[in-house]
């Protein structure tokens, strides 16, 4: 190769490392990323601090959370809108996790957090990198909103001694830190109590009327400034104080062993509540623009910007829904967007921290309280209350255990719910009586279209379900039913299992299936099958029942009856007939091939 060519093919492998959104900027772009970086910024410098309190740890940690892992998110992420850094679940989550394990305020709390960040990550980077992004699923979006909302009431109660200037013991349960705010209410502070509602006025007056303003960033310099002016750190109003000006550097948290193997479930969780709360936003802002993005990338950026965290002495970060919105909101076009939020609050921890002596705890609270507020999303569960009032369970079930129990076996209780709610309704599927509608050899649920036509003798039945061990038992029952004598008709001659609804068949829905024909057979009824599913039809193959059922099974519903009123068997030619693609004979050679 010459050096020209080898020179450019070096190049070329650069260019492959740089990423897509920096090869194609566009100058059209710019004003817009640094409209939302600065916004952002402005936004995310007092979020994190306040986070930071949240999760137990000094403000200045949660800069140091919105510098590295912000600028890797920019460089690794699939959302151009998506503004990373600490949130308030995961930040209410770490405390939940550090806070019965290591003493809060010592330098052991500090490295477990960092190393919680970095266990964080290593499980987004091993969901990533083995496309385990479908995990999430296992919790359902609408337990997802009973667990977001619980969480947001403890987290908003848990701010309450910042808010009212009162001071309580750290409670695992939501109605024992209840119990301590009633019981302390009377040693309240009126100034912080004062900072509190000009800060809730402020957020919430700039919130409906100028959307676009970064609201946070106002709070913080409007109480600064009071406290600072009138003198109330003297007169008991709680304040960050020093905050220092030194710049995260890169080390490795150090622990014992058996911390870390205390840290990996809740590693698990932050990792599970964490992406879901990322990639829902991100597929919101993409719809809106019109691109796409990849869960497992996504895994990839974010587990990367969690190291960061870890190795800058931060704690676990993900994408955030209030950013988020400023960000798009102001303009965000690209990532560049984060790369000049994470500029800002750079600058900020460098040369502005010594603004934020005479910041109040009682704004912070105030910013945590507003933006959890939005996490308890009212229109979604009357949406969902709308669409499938059953779901309602799984929510409320999350959302009473999250509040009774705590945020770790809340979301535990949560998965689980989620889980039960699928195998109740599988183990229950949908079946559905057919007729034809006059004029077609289309076959409806006769509940739905009484008008359907049926044949005397002959029952069309539809099951609009996987087949498997949860519910064979049950459609088994429910198939035998149908093919005894009801008030309306006679015995049937025949059942036509519409198979169309069908997508999966397991070994014991196949034995299921077997044991029916026998049963079916004894009682003199014969038991056909119409427009079977590929997949199906394979696992038919190799249980033997599909030879079982040779000459009763049919191209579709219209066919099975037609067959039956003429007394003829289903063609022998399935793949000229459209029944089955290949030769019984040739599937069941390939199967023995496979073994051998």
């Amino acid at each position: 190769m010459s050096q020209t060519a080898d020179s450019a093919a070096r190049m070329g492998n650069w260019k492959a490392v740089i990423p897509q959104w920096v090869r194609g900027y566009r100058k059209v772009d710019l004003r817009g990323d640094l409209g939302a970086g600065l916004a952002v910024g402005a936004m995310l410098v007092p979020q994190a601090m306040a986070y930071a309190l949240l999760a137990g740890l000094p403000p200045e940690v949660g800069l140091y959370a919105s510098i590295v892992p912000v600028l890797i998110y920019a460089l690794l992420g699939t959302s151009r809108q998506l503004a990373v850094g600490p949130v308030a679940i995961v930040s209410l989550l770490t405390a939940a996790t550090l806070a019965p394990i290591v003493a809060e305020g010592t330098g052991r709390y500090l490295a477990a957090a960092a190393v919680l960040a970095l266990l964080a990550g290593a499980a987004h980077l091993v969901m990533g990198v083995g496309r385990l992004g479908y995990l999430v699923n296992f919790l359902s979006h609408s337990v997802l909103v009973g667990f977001t909302a619980a969480a947001a009431l403890i987290i908003g109660i848990s701010q309450a001694k910042n808010l009212l200037g009162i001071s309580f013991d750290r409670q695992d349960h939501f109605y024992d830190t209840v119990a301590e705010i009633g019981a302390n209410a009377g040693d309240a502070n009126f100034w912080t109590i004062v900072l509190t509602v000009v800060s809730l006025v402020i957020l919430v007056g700039i919130r409906r009327w100028a959307p676009k303003v970064p609201g946070p960033f106002v709070v913080v310099a409007v109480t600064t400034l009071l406290t600072w002016g009138l003198d109330l750190e003297s007169k008991g109003v709680a304040v960050v104080g020093s905050v220092p000006d030194t710049l995260p550097g890169f080390s490795i948290p150090s622990v014992d062993a058996g911390l870390v193997g205390s840290l990996i479930p809740a590693a698990l969780v932050i990792t599970l509540v964490g992406f879901m709360e990322s990639i829902a936003v991100a597929k919101v802002y993409a719809r809106r623009n019109r691109y796409e993005v990849h869960a497992n990338r996504e895994l990839v950026a974010l587990g990367a910007a969690n190291v960061g965290a870890g190795l800058t002495g931060g704690f676990p970060v993900t994408g955030g829904f209030s950013r988020t919105a400023v960000n798009s909101a102001a303009g965000a076009r690209t990532p560049l967007a984060s790369v000049v939020t994470a500029g800002i609050v750079l600058a900020t921890v460098a040369f502005l921290t010594g603004l934020f002596e005479s910041l109040p705890n009682a704004a912070l609270g105030a910013i945590i309280l507003v933006a959890v507020l939005g996490l308890i999303d009212v229109p979604e569960i009357r949406h969902i209350a709308r669409v499938k009032p059953t779901d309602l369970i799984g929510l409320v079930v999350a959302f009473v255990a999250t509040l009774v129990l705590g945020i770790e076996w809340g979301i535990f209780v949560a998965v689980v719910a989620s889980m039960l709610v699928v195998f109740a309704r599988i183990s229950k599927p949908h079946t559905a009586h057919l007729g034809r509608i006059a004029g077609t050899t289309s076959y409806r649920n006769l509940k739905r279209f009484p008008e359907a036509q049926t044949v005397d003798g002959i029952r069309v039945v539809r099951i609009d379900d996987a087949v498997s061990f949860v519910n064979a038992s049950v459609l088994k029952s429910t198939l035998l039913t149908d093919s005894e004598v009801d008030s309306a008709s006679p015995a049937p001659e025949a059942l036509v299992l519409d198979a169309s609804g069908i997508n999966d068949l397991d070994a014991t829905g196949a034995d299921m299936f077997d044991d029916l024909l026998t049963e079916l057979t004894d009682r003199g009824v014969g038991f056909h099958l119409a427009d079977v599913k590929g997949p199906v039809r394979d696992v038919m193959i190799r249980s033997g029942l599909w030879d079982r059922m040779s000459g009763r099974i049919h191209l579709c519903a219209q066919d099975a009856v037609d067959a039956i009123r003429a007394g003829r068997p289903a063609p022998s030619d399935q793949r000229g007939s459209g029944i089955h693609e290949v030769a019984i004979a040739d599937v069941v050679d390939s199967e023995r091939s496979a073994d051998t």
